[in-house]
Protein backbone atom coordinates (compact mmCIF):
# COMPACT_ATOMS: atom_id res chain seq x y z
CA UNK A 1 0.00 0.00 0.00
CA UNK A 2 1.57 3.26 -1.14
CA UNK A 3 1.10 6.27 1.19
CA UNK A 4 4.05 8.48 0.25
CA UNK A 5 2.50 10.73 -2.38
CA UNK A 6 4.11 13.85 -0.91
CA UNK A 7 7.40 12.40 -2.19
CA UNK A 8 6.20 10.94 -5.50
CA UNK A 9 2.70 10.00 -6.60
CA UNK A 10 2.07 6.38 -7.52
CA UNK A 11 0.57 4.76 -9.50
CA UNK A 12 0.35 6.98 -12.56
CA UNK A 13 -2.89 7.37 -14.55
CA UNK A 14 -3.46 5.58 -17.84
CA UNK A 15 -3.26 8.89 -19.74
CA UNK A 16 0.36 9.17 -18.59
CA UNK A 17 1.25 5.84 -20.21
CA UNK A 18 -0.73 6.61 -23.35
CA UNK A 19 1.22 9.79 -24.08
CA UNK A 20 4.54 8.12 -23.28
CA UNK A 21 3.72 5.35 -25.74
CA UNK A 22 2.74 7.80 -28.48
CA UNK A 23 5.90 9.85 -28.12
CA UNK A 24 8.31 6.93 -27.85
CA UNK A 25 6.74 4.83 -30.61
CA UNK A 26 5.34 7.39 -33.05
CA UNK A 27 7.24 10.67 -32.58
CA UNK A 28 10.76 10.23 -31.22
CA UNK A 29 12.17 13.57 -32.37
CA UNK A 30 13.53 16.62 -30.56
CA UNK A 31 11.79 20.01 -30.80
CA UNK A 32 13.71 22.76 -32.55
CA UNK A 33 16.28 20.31 -33.87
CA UNK A 34 15.24 20.23 -37.52
CA UNK A 35 12.26 20.94 -39.74
CA UNK A 36 11.34 17.31 -40.32
CA UNK A 37 8.07 15.74 -39.26
CA UNK A 38 9.39 14.12 -36.05
CA UNK A 39 10.81 17.41 -34.77
CA UNK A 40 7.60 19.23 -35.58
CA UNK A 41 5.47 16.66 -33.75
CA UNK A 42 7.78 16.88 -30.74
CA UNK A 43 7.42 20.67 -30.77
CA UNK A 44 3.64 20.23 -30.80
CA UNK A 45 3.87 17.98 -27.73
CA UNK A 46 5.93 20.60 -25.89
CA UNK A 47 3.56 23.43 -26.81
CA UNK A 48 0.44 21.45 -25.90
CA UNK A 49 1.94 20.63 -22.49
CA UNK A 50 2.83 24.29 -21.88
CA UNK A 51 -0.70 25.25 -22.88
CA UNK A 52 -2.22 22.76 -20.41
CA UNK A 53 -0.01 24.14 -17.63
CA UNK A 54 -0.89 27.71 -18.56
CA UNK A 55 -4.56 26.89 -18.21
CA UNK A 56 -3.98 25.16 -14.89
CA UNK A 57 -2.14 28.14 -13.37
CA UNK A 58 -4.01 30.94 -15.21
CA UNK A 59 -0.88 32.02 -17.06
CA UNK A 60 -1.82 34.27 -19.98
CA UNK A 61 1.01 33.15 -22.28
CA UNK A 62 2.34 29.55 -22.39
CA UNK A 63 5.83 30.78 -23.34
CA UNK A 64 6.19 32.15 -19.79
CA UNK A 65 6.40 28.54 -18.56
CA UNK A 66 9.94 27.21 -18.66
CA UNK A 67 10.63 23.48 -18.34
CA UNK A 68 13.20 22.34 -15.79
CA UNK A 69 14.24 19.02 -14.25
CA UNK A 70 12.17 19.53 -11.08
CA UNK A 71 11.01 22.15 -8.59
CA UNK A 72 14.49 22.29 -7.04
CA UNK A 73 16.00 23.44 -10.32
CA UNK A 74 13.12 25.89 -10.78
CA UNK A 75 13.72 27.40 -7.34
CA UNK A 76 17.46 27.63 -7.96
CA UNK A 77 16.80 29.37 -11.28
CA UNK A 78 14.48 31.86 -9.59
CA UNK A 79 16.73 32.59 -6.60
CA UNK A 80 20.15 32.57 -8.25
CA UNK A 81 18.82 34.21 -11.38
CA UNK A 82 17.08 37.13 -9.70
CA UNK A 83 18.85 38.03 -6.46
CA UNK A 84 21.84 40.38 -6.41
CA UNK A 85 24.49 41.56 -3.95
CA UNK A 86 23.00 42.81 -0.68
CA UNK A 87 19.36 42.07 -1.54
CA UNK A 88 16.93 41.27 1.26
CA UNK A 89 14.60 38.26 1.09
CA UNK A 90 11.63 37.34 3.25
CA UNK A 91 10.94 33.65 3.64
CA UNK A 92 9.30 31.34 6.19
CA UNK A 93 10.10 28.40 8.42
CA UNK A 94 7.84 26.24 6.22
CA UNK A 95 10.36 26.11 3.40
CA UNK A 96 11.96 23.00 1.96
CA UNK A 97 15.75 22.75 1.68
CA UNK A 98 15.26 23.49 -2.02
CA UNK A 99 14.79 27.08 -0.88
CA UNK A 100 16.84 27.11 2.32
CA UNK A 101 20.08 25.85 0.80
CA UNK A 102 20.20 28.18 -2.24
CA UNK A 103 19.42 31.13 0.06
CA UNK A 104 22.14 30.06 2.46
CA UNK A 105 24.55 29.82 -0.48
CA UNK A 106 23.66 33.37 -1.52
CA UNK A 107 24.17 34.64 2.02
CA UNK A 108 27.78 33.57 1.71
CA UNK A 109 28.40 34.50 -1.93
CA UNK A 110 26.28 37.63 -2.47
CA UNK A 111 25.87 39.00 1.06
CA UNK A 112 22.16 38.23 0.88
CA UNK A 113 20.05 39.25 3.88
CA UNK A 114 17.31 36.79 4.85
CA UNK A 115 14.39 37.25 7.26
CA UNK A 116 12.65 33.98 8.16
CA UNK A 117 9.08 34.31 9.42
CA UNK A 118 8.44 31.59 12.02
CA UNK A 119 5.32 29.45 12.11
CA UNK A 120 3.46 28.53 15.29
CA UNK A 121 3.51 25.16 17.08
CA UNK A 122 0.74 23.87 14.81
CA UNK A 123 2.81 24.68 11.74
CA UNK A 124 0.72 27.68 10.64
CA UNK A 125 1.94 31.24 10.17
CA UNK A 126 0.28 34.66 10.23
CA UNK A 127 0.34 36.35 6.79
CA UNK A 128 0.66 39.74 8.48
CA UNK A 129 3.98 38.58 9.93
CA UNK A 130 5.23 38.16 6.38
CA UNK A 131 4.23 41.74 5.60
CA UNK A 132 5.92 43.06 8.74
CA UNK A 133 9.21 41.41 7.75
CA UNK A 134 9.48 43.49 4.56
CA UNK A 135 12.21 46.15 4.44
CA UNK A 136 12.94 48.95 1.98
CA UNK A 137 15.54 46.73 0.24
CA UNK A 138 13.39 43.58 0.08
CA UNK A 139 13.78 42.13 -3.39
CA UNK A 140 11.74 38.94 -3.05
CA UNK A 141 9.26 37.08 -0.83
CA UNK A 142 9.44 33.27 -0.93
CA UNK A 143 6.54 31.14 0.31
CA UNK A 144 5.83 27.41 0.28
CA UNK A 145 2.20 26.98 -0.80
CA UNK A 146 1.75 23.92 1.41
CA UNK A 147 3.99 22.34 4.01
CA UNK A 148 5.36 18.94 3.06
CA UNK A 149 5.41 18.12 6.80
CA UNK A 150 2.05 19.23 8.20
CA UNK A 151 0.10 19.68 4.96
CA UNK A 152 -1.01 23.20 5.96
CA UNK A 153 -2.03 25.29 2.93
CA UNK A 154 -0.78 28.87 3.08
CA UNK A 155 -3.36 31.59 2.27
CA UNK A 156 -1.59 32.67 -0.91
CA UNK A 157 -4.10 35.24 -2.10
CA UNK A 158 -3.85 37.13 1.19
CA UNK A 159 -0.07 37.02 1.20
CA UNK A 160 0.08 38.10 -2.44
CA UNK A 161 -2.01 41.18 -1.73
CA UNK A 162 -0.02 42.03 1.41
CA UNK A 163 3.44 41.90 -0.17
CA UNK A 164 2.68 43.53 -3.55
CA UNK A 165 4.45 45.06 -5.46
CA UNK A 166 7.41 43.02 -4.20
CA UNK A 167 7.79 39.89 -6.36
CA UNK A 168 6.39 36.73 -4.79
CA UNK A 169 8.04 33.36 -5.46
CA UNK A 170 5.78 30.40 -4.66
CA UNK A 171 6.91 26.82 -4.22
CA UNK A 172 3.89 24.85 -5.46
CA UNK A 173 5.59 21.46 -5.21
CA UNK A 174 2.88 20.02 -2.93
CA UNK A 175 -0.14 21.74 -4.49
CA UNK A 176 0.21 21.96 -8.27
CA UNK A 177 -2.62 19.85 -9.65
CA UNK A 178 -4.40 19.56 -6.30
CA UNK A 179 -5.13 23.10 -5.03
CA UNK A 180 -6.05 25.96 -7.38
CA UNK A 181 -3.17 28.33 -8.12
CA UNK A 182 -3.93 31.53 -10.04
CA UNK A 183 -0.74 33.48 -10.71
CA UNK A 184 -2.64 36.61 -11.72
CA UNK A 185 -5.19 36.71 -8.90
CA UNK A 186 -2.57 35.78 -6.27
CA UNK A 187 0.03 38.28 -7.57
CA UNK A 188 2.60 35.51 -8.10
CA UNK A 189 5.69 36.63 -9.98
CA UNK A 190 7.45 33.25 -10.01
CA UNK A 191 5.81 29.83 -9.60
CA UNK A 192 7.92 26.69 -9.19
CA UNK A 193 6.36 23.25 -9.65
CA UNK A 194 7.32 19.64 -10.23
CA UNK A 195 5.63 16.98 -12.31
CA UNK A 196 5.93 13.87 -10.17
CA UNK A 197 3.75 14.73 -7.17
CA UNK A 198 0.17 16.06 -7.42
CA UNK A 199 0.48 16.49 -11.17
CA UNK A 200 0.77 12.67 -11.37
CA UNK A 201 3.55 12.91 -13.94
CA UNK A 202 7.05 11.43 -14.16
CA UNK A 203 10.15 12.33 -12.20
CA UNK A 204 12.72 14.51 -13.92
CA UNK A 205 10.33 17.18 -15.19
CA UNK A 206 9.21 20.43 -13.57
CA UNK A 207 8.86 24.06 -14.46
CA UNK A 208 8.96 27.73 -13.55
CA UNK A 209 6.33 30.31 -14.49
CA UNK A 210 8.07 33.68 -14.95
CA UNK A 211 6.33 37.05 -14.98
CA UNK A 212 7.38 38.94 -18.09
CA UNK A 213 8.77 42.01 -16.26
CA UNK A 214 11.37 39.99 -14.32
CA UNK A 215 14.92 39.70 -15.62
CA UNK A 216 16.59 36.45 -14.59
CA UNK A 217 20.06 35.16 -15.44
CA UNK A 218 20.08 31.60 -16.82
CA UNK A 219 21.52 28.74 -14.78
CA UNK A 220 23.03 27.30 -17.96
CA UNK A 221 23.70 28.39 -21.52
CA UNK A 222 23.94 26.48 -24.75
CA UNK A 223 21.98 25.14 -27.67
CA UNK A 224 18.31 26.08 -27.87
CA UNK A 225 17.50 25.36 -31.50
CA UNK A 226 16.94 29.10 -32.02
CA UNK A 227 19.29 31.94 -33.06
CA UNK A 228 22.01 29.38 -33.74
CA UNK A 229 24.05 32.02 -35.57
CA UNK A 230 24.56 34.00 -32.33
CA UNK A 231 27.15 33.22 -29.60
CA UNK A 232 24.83 34.81 -27.06
CA UNK A 233 21.97 33.18 -25.20
CA UNK A 234 18.53 34.16 -26.56
CA UNK A 235 16.74 36.83 -24.52
CA UNK A 236 13.20 35.61 -25.16
CA UNK A 237 11.16 33.03 -23.27
CA UNK A 238 11.18 30.10 -23.01
CA UNK A 239 14.41 29.60 -24.98
CA UNK A 240 16.50 31.74 -22.62
CA UNK A 241 16.18 29.09 -19.89
CA UNK A 242 15.89 25.87 -21.92
CA UNK A 243 19.39 25.11 -23.15
CA UNK A 244 20.03 21.55 -24.27
CA UNK A 245 17.67 18.86 -25.43
CA UNK A 246 14.43 18.84 -23.47
CA UNK A 247 13.28 15.83 -21.45
CA UNK A 248 10.73 14.76 -24.02
CA UNK A 249 9.69 11.59 -22.19
CA UNK A 250 9.05 13.70 -19.10
CA UNK A 251 7.09 16.30 -21.05
CA UNK A 252 5.03 13.66 -22.88
CA UNK A 253 4.22 11.87 -19.64
CA UNK A 254 3.31 15.16 -17.98
CA UNK A 255 1.03 15.98 -20.90
CA UNK A 256 -0.88 12.77 -20.25
CA UNK A 257 -1.08 13.41 -16.51
CA UNK A 258 -2.40 16.91 -17.11
CA UNK A 259 -5.06 15.41 -19.36
CA UNK A 260 -5.97 13.04 -16.51
CA UNK A 261 -6.38 16.01 -14.12
CA UNK A 262 -8.49 17.93 -16.63
CA UNK A 263 -10.72 14.96 -17.44
CA UNK A 264 -11.12 13.88 -13.81
CA UNK A 265 -11.46 17.41 -12.46
CA UNK A 266 -9.11 18.91 -9.91
CA UNK A 267 -12.04 19.45 -7.54
CA UNK A 268 -12.88 15.74 -7.68
CA UNK A 269 -9.28 14.79 -6.96
CA UNK A 270 -9.15 17.23 -4.06
CA UNK A 271 -12.50 16.06 -2.65
CA UNK A 272 -11.41 12.43 -2.70
CA UNK A 273 -8.16 13.22 -0.90
CA UNK A 274 -10.04 15.30 1.67
CA UNK A 275 -12.38 12.39 2.42
CA UNK A 276 -9.44 10.07 2.89
CA UNK A 277 -7.63 12.60 5.08
CA UNK A 278 -10.72 13.12 7.23
CA UNK A 279 -11.12 9.37 7.65
CA UNK A 280 -7.48 9.13 8.67
CA UNK A 281 -7.66 12.02 11.16
CA UNK A 282 -10.88 10.67 12.67
CA UNK A 283 -9.34 7.25 13.15
CA UNK A 284 -6.15 8.64 14.65
CA UNK A 285 -8.12 10.76 17.11
CA UNK A 286 -9.62 7.57 18.58
CA UNK A 287 -6.23 6.00 19.26
CA UNK A 288 -4.37 6.83 22.48
CA UNK A 289 -0.65 7.25 22.18
CA UNK A 290 -0.61 8.94 18.77
CA UNK A 291 0.36 12.60 18.38
CA UNK A 292 -0.85 14.23 15.15
CA UNK A 293 0.63 17.49 13.90
CA UNK A 294 -0.90 20.21 11.75
CA UNK A 295 -4.35 21.77 11.43
CA UNK A 296 -7.43 19.64 12.18
CA UNK A 297 -9.50 21.08 9.33
CA UNK A 298 -9.01 19.16 6.06
CA UNK A 299 -10.06 22.26 4.12
CA UNK A 300 -6.80 23.95 5.18
CA UNK A 301 -4.44 21.07 4.52
CA UNK A 302 -3.36 18.66 1.81
CA UNK A 303 -3.50 14.90 2.23
CA UNK A 304 -0.23 14.94 4.18
CA UNK A 305 -0.43 13.93 7.85
CA UNK A 306 2.57 13.79 10.21
CA UNK A 307 2.36 11.80 13.43
CA UNK A 308 4.38 10.07 16.14
CA UNK A 309 3.63 7.03 18.26
CA UNK A 310 4.46 7.27 21.94
CA UNK A 311 7.44 5.08 22.78
CA UNK A 312 8.51 4.63 19.17
CA UNK A 313 11.06 6.36 16.95
CA UNK A 314 9.55 7.51 13.63
CA UNK A 315 12.05 5.39 11.71
CA UNK A 316 10.98 2.29 13.64
CA UNK A 317 7.31 2.86 12.83
CA UNK A 318 7.91 3.39 9.11
CA UNK A 319 10.14 0.32 9.01
CA UNK A 320 7.51 -1.87 10.67
CA UNK A 321 4.72 -0.53 8.46
CA UNK A 322 6.76 -1.40 5.39
CA UNK A 323 8.17 -4.78 6.41
CA UNK A 324 5.23 -6.21 8.35
CA UNK A 325 2.24 -4.60 6.61
CA UNK A 326 3.55 -3.57 3.17
CA UNK A 327 2.57 0.06 3.83
CA UNK A 328 4.97 2.66 2.47
CA UNK A 329 5.35 5.91 4.45
CA UNK A 330 8.25 8.28 5.09
CA UNK A 331 9.96 9.08 8.38
CA UNK A 332 12.49 11.75 9.38
CA UNK A 333 12.78 15.50 8.79
CA UNK A 334 11.49 15.49 5.19
CA UNK A 335 14.12 18.05 4.06
CA UNK A 336 12.34 20.70 6.15
CA UNK A 337 14.11 20.92 9.53
CA UNK A 338 12.79 24.40 10.39
CA UNK A 339 9.22 23.13 10.22
CA UNK A 340 10.05 20.31 12.60
CA UNK A 341 11.65 22.80 14.99
CA UNK A 342 8.42 24.82 14.89
CA UNK A 343 6.18 21.87 15.74
CA UNK A 344 8.59 20.41 18.30
CA UNK A 345 9.68 17.29 16.44
CA UNK A 346 13.32 18.11 15.78
CA UNK A 347 15.62 16.21 15.48
CA UNK A 348 13.77 12.89 15.37
CA UNK A 349 11.12 14.03 12.89
CA UNK A 350 7.79 12.31 12.29
CA UNK A 351 6.11 9.52 10.41
CA UNK A 352 4.57 11.13 7.34
CA UNK A 353 1.50 9.63 5.70
CA UNK A 354 0.40 11.21 2.44
CA UNK A 355 -2.62 10.02 0.49
CA UNK A 356 -3.33 10.22 -3.22
CA UNK A 357 -6.20 9.93 -5.64
CA UNK A 358 -5.73 6.18 -6.17
CA UNK A 359 -5.89 5.31 -2.47
CA UNK A 360 -9.13 3.93 -1.01
CA UNK A 361 -11.00 4.23 2.31
CA UNK A 362 -10.27 0.54 2.94
CA UNK A 363 -6.54 1.25 2.75
CA UNK A 364 -6.88 3.97 5.37
CA UNK A 365 -8.65 1.49 7.65
CA UNK A 366 -5.84 -1.03 7.10
CA UNK A 367 -3.26 1.60 8.05
CA UNK A 368 -5.18 2.48 11.22
CA UNK A 369 -5.30 -1.17 12.19
CA UNK A 370 -1.56 -1.54 11.62
CA UNK A 371 -0.79 1.51 13.78
CA UNK A 372 -2.99 0.10 16.53
CA UNK A 373 -1.12 -3.21 16.45
CA UNK A 374 2.25 -1.45 16.59
CA UNK A 375 1.10 0.61 19.58
CA UNK A 376 -0.03 -2.52 21.43
CA UNK A 377 3.44 -4.04 21.01
CA UNK A 378 4.60 -1.69 23.75
CA UNK A 379 1.41 -1.88 25.78
CA UNK A 380 0.03 1.51 24.78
Amino acid sequence: MYLDHAATSFPKPKQFWEELFVYQNEVGGSPGRGAHRAAERAAETVYETRKELAGLFSVDNPSKIVFTANATESLNLALLGLLQQGDHVVTTSLEHNSVVRPLNHLVGTRNLLVSCVPSGPSGELDPSDVRRAIRPNTRLVVVNHASNVTGWIVPLEEIGSLVAPIPLLVDATQTAGLVPVDVQRFNIALLAFTGHKSLYGPTGIGGLCIREDLQLSPLKRGGTGSLSESPDQPEFLPDRFESGTLNMLGIAGLKGSLRFIRETGMASIRNHEQRLTQRLLDGLSRQDGIQVYGPPDVATRTGTVSLNLRGWEPSEVSYLLDRLYDIQTRSGLHCSPATHRSIGTFPQGTVRISVGYFNSPEEIDTLLGALDEILRQKGM
